[in-house]
């Protein structure tokens, strides 16, 4: 349906979640390298509560240069990100749309945030918090490409 790019995540638990919904989406997870946790093992998955983790269509990149080799960047890929001003609910989603989240504790670097400032998209929030936790943050906008796009999926 559609792709979920983790950039460097740092949790394996975040992960997990976050493997869950793409399994519940029937998503691509992609996974780029390096990891804040060493390698995705049965172990981390299993703490995650994720029991159908080789179920899930999972494809790991040892860097972003890889993943992009592999997924051209194009206007399909949007970049979820704390530094813009465009609403993730203004954006037209279609299904295969990659969807990209950075690390836990950085985001995504700016220079791959400069690749496309038209395709980045932020969740608002109405105080000053810094950020939502990322596994969250994937839901919300999974979601909303998949309400934009139910009708194809009934």
């Amino acid at each position: 349906m559609f792709n979920i790019v983790l950039l460097e995540p740092r949790i394996p638990g975040n992960v997990g979640t976050i493997g869950r919904l793409a399994f519940a989406l029937n998503c691509t997870l992609h996974l780029i390298k390096p990891y804040g946790f060493g390698e995705i093992t049965e172990k981390e998955v299993r703490r995650a509560g994720l029991d159908y983790w080789f179920e899930l269509d999972v494809r790991e990149y040892e860097n972003i240069e890889d993943f992009w080799v592999k997924n051209p960047f194009n206007d399909r890929h949007f970049l979820a990100t704390t530094k813009t001003k465009q609403i993730y609910f203004d954006a037209s989603f279609e299904v295969g749309d990659y969807f990209y989240f950075g690390r836990e504790d950085a985001g995504l670097p700016q220079s791959i945030l400069d690749k496309s400032q038209k395709t980045c998209i932020t969740i608002p929030m109405t105080n000053e918090a810094r950020s939502l936790n990322i596994a969250n943050s994937v839901s919300i906008v999974a979601y909303e490409a998949l309400r934009q796009n139910f009708k194809d999926f009934k």
